[in-house]
């Protein structure tokens, strides 16, 4: 049988109590004492107190989760996310606590039991598809939580981090008809759970299930009706995923229309890089040019001479982990809104004459 701490403190002819203090608390012990008492675990093969049951004992794990709806993956490879993490990683550490991801998968009975389970003090909800139901379980734990979104139906104690998405979203668009674009594809991920990658129908914006989603497009199209571009007029194109190959893929055979778009308008730069990708494919490659933007200002958007909007990734993370882990007394600094910038490269340029 697995030995037991009763066992070392049968063995040692002291109490559970004791045994304990051994690991958790050595100060309350003579060194004589604690030393019998670990010598005698060694020996039956005691590996120590549970460490998942000794933090529910005391209500502490010393961990918090980073909520996100994609593969494991994801985290490690997507540009923004790195650096996202990056900064909540820099602030966890400085508080001497750890960070467990937490990948939400698609079946929401499923994604409800991850965060049910997760044995964390609390959550940063980086990016959920719809975070509603997400916030609601969390709420349920009665465990603090931070958004990397601003949601509308926010409390004045909730805290959140983010950006202007729809204000941002708009700065490159009116950029774009600016330059006279008015035939426009906008390019985004998982507009709908399961749908194919290329062309989609919407209504209208509200139809779009993650909120960044909805604000980026929202702020698209906003530009665009002011030079006379209703929403109907405006392709929207559904990528896969959230990498270089899905927008590449997306946009496979949207150029071969018999008008094809002048400009394509991505809601992240992977996507962008991806639609770069699928343009430098074509017979012809980029003749007659077609102008491209994106959105975040990772490394790679600076090489690849893309139109973009910058926001600051690690800066995100570090305060989201902050807020999470030394919130503010006044409720109203736990809402912040960090900046963005349209940075314009050499990816966008004048609609090409007929």
């Amino acid at each position: 049988m697995k030995p037991t701490l009763q066992a070392v403190a049968d063995a040692v002819g002291v109490s559970r109590s004791t045994v304990s203090n051994a690991y958790s608390r050595p100060d309350q012990l003579s060194a004589a004492l604690r030393g019998r008492i670990l010598d005698a675990a060694r020996q039956l093969g005691y590996p120590g107190p549970n460490p998942t049951a000794r933090s529910l004992r005391r209500g502490f794990v010393g961990s918090i989760g980073v909520l996100f709806t994609s593969h494991l993956s994801y985290a490690f490879t997507d540009p923004f996310a790195v650096r996202f993490l990056a900064g909540v990683g820099g602030a966890a550490e400085r508080h001497g606590t750890s960070m467990l991801l937490v990948p939400l998968p698609p079946a929401q009975t499923e994604a409800r039991r991850a965060v049910e389970n997760a044995a964390v003090d609390g959550f940063c909800v980086y990016c959920a598809a719809d975070e509603s139901w997400a916030v609601e379980v969390i709420r349920e734990r009665g465990l603090p939580f931070v958004t990397t979104a601003v949601r509308d139906d926010a409390g004045a104690d909730d805290r959140f981090v983010g950006i202007d998405e729809r204000a941002a979203a708009r700065s490159v668009a009116a950029h774009v008809a600016g330059l006279g674009h008015r035939r426009v594809a906008l390019l985004a991920d998982a507009v709908l759970p399961d749908a194919p990658a290329g062309p989609l129908t919407l209504s209208g914006v509200h139809e779009a299930v993650h909120p960044t989603t909805r604000g980026r497009l929202t702020g698209f199209a906003d530009a665009f009706a002011e030079v006379g571009v209703d929403w109907a007029d405006l392709t929207l194109v559904n990528a896969a995923g959230n990498s270089r190959a899905a927008g590449a893929e997306a946009v496979a055979g949207l150029f071969a229309r018999p008008s094809p778009p002048t400009a394509v308008l991505a809601g992240s730069d992977v996507l962008a890089l991806g639609v770069l990708d699928a343009l430098a494919q074509r017979p012809g490659g980029t003749n007659p040019p077609v102008s491209v933007t994106g959105f975040d200002d990772v490394p790679e958007a600076a090489a690849a001479g893309l139109t973009t909007v910058r926001q600051p990734a690690e800066e995100k993370g570090r305060i989201a982990a902050e807020l999470l882990l030394d919130p503010p007394a006044d409720a109203a600094a736990g809402h912040v809104l960090l900046p963005t910038a349209l940075v314009v490269r050499e990816s966008t340029g004048p609609v090409p004459r007929s």
